[in-house]
């Protein structure tokens, strides 16, 4: 093969992993919203670079952009050559990829295959991939199967998914890729979540890497998490799912809790402006008894409170509703919520796996 290779999205996407780096040559605001998982940001324009050269293109000429453009991304190749590069082997192999796979991505590659490394030009660069993930997204869910862990707020879904995980199960855990728990406590502090595209390029490279064979385990997700969409596929296919029913004890729960969620716990104040968000539904004489039980270190009994009167009732009035197959799910009782019992219960989900 010549390099630089010019080669499309399907001929690129099937063999991701035999790319030793795959560099995005966008401005970090493009690659901040998207990226290919696991790609390395080595802007050859730079956001304000950018707005400069499109000023120059509008207010004087294409010709005089270009010129001024050219020197940019020539200076800024240089200066990841001699940083970010600098190290790579002989038989380093890259791709790279821009917007639409033009003059950006092109003059790295140019100058990568100049210097004897084997690069590959994204043809259609991002717009193609994005295209890419989009169509698997719409296709790839109906080829799985899923078997959805359900079962009450506080019972323990996501520590089962991780002891699946452990044991060496398929895992979907959209929360984890949501950075967020899902409920209207369940953002995380510090961690904002990743953008609508970002997100479905993290569920797809997850898909991706499924063996179509055997089962995926995923939780009893609403359609929103936070702020993010489970794209439409992936979301009616894991509703028309076989089901696990996940039971653990009421005093566990509000262990598990407390546990998971100790910015709360520690901030009176940022669990009452939480709580707030519950008025509509519960009034605002209950929201202030709640925020006093937080003012009062009263932590156990709030939990169990919004357990009994809010979560639980809202989970039971959707679950059989929104998942077909949760009437006739496997139940799955914890003993405890210890980590041997979590490890317990992915064993036994396991062995049905095999069994089946």
């Amino acid at each position: 093969m010549k390099y630089p290779a010019l080669l499309s999205a399907e001929e690129v996407l099937a063999h991701l992993n035999d790319y030793d780096s795959i560099i995005d040559v966008r401005s970090e605001s493009e690659f901040a919203l998207d990226h290919v998982p696991g790609a390395i940001n080595c802007p050859v324009l730079n956001d304000a670079e950018r707005v400069r050269v499109g000023t120059i293109y509008k207010q004087n000429s294409a010709f005089e952009a270009k010129k001024i453009g050219a020197a940019l991304v020539a200076n800024n190749i240089a200066l990841h050559l001699q940083q970010t590069l600098a190290d790579k082997p002989r038989d380093w192999k890259p791709l790279i990829y821009c917007w639409r796979g033009g003059n950006r991505s092109g003059a790295m590659a140019l100058i990568l295959a100049k210097i004897g490394w084997p690069a590959v030009q994204l043809d259609g660069g991002y717009r193609e991939y994005r295209r890419s993930v989009l169509s698997m997204l719409d296709s790839e869910p109906e080829a799985l199967t899923f078997r959805v862990i359900c079962g009450t707020t506080g019972s323990g879904k996501s520590r089962l998914l991780t002891s699946l995980a452990g044991e060496g199960a398929q895992v979907l855990d959209l929360e984890q890729l949501a950075m967020h728990r899902g409920s209207v406590l369940g953002g995380i502090p510090g961690e904002p979540q990743p953008s609508q595209k970002m997100f479905e390029s993290l569920i797809w490279q997850k898909l991706r890497s499924f063996n179509a064979l055997r089962p995926v385990y995923v939780e009893s997700e609403s359609r929103k998490i936070g702020n993010l969409r489970v794209p439409e596929k992936l979301m009616n296919k894991m509703r028309a799912s076989a089901c696990v029913h996940l039971q653990t004890r009421i005093a566990d729960r509000v262990a598990l809790l407390i546990e998971d969620y100790p910015h709360l716990v520690e901030d009176s104040t940022l669990l009452g402006s939480q709580l707030n968000h519950l008025v509509a539904l519960h009034g605002h004489a209950k929201i202030r008894a709640w925020r006093d039980m937080a003012d009062t270190s009263q932590i156990a009994r709030l939990v169990e409170e919004l357990l009994t009167q809010h979560y639980d009732p809202a989970y039971l009035r959707s679950i059989e509703r929104n998942f077909s197959g949760y009437a006739q799910a496997r139940s799955l009782t914890l003993e405890d919520v210890s980590g041997r019992a979590f490890a317990k219960a992915a064993q036994l989900l396991l062995a049905d796996e095999r069994a089946s």
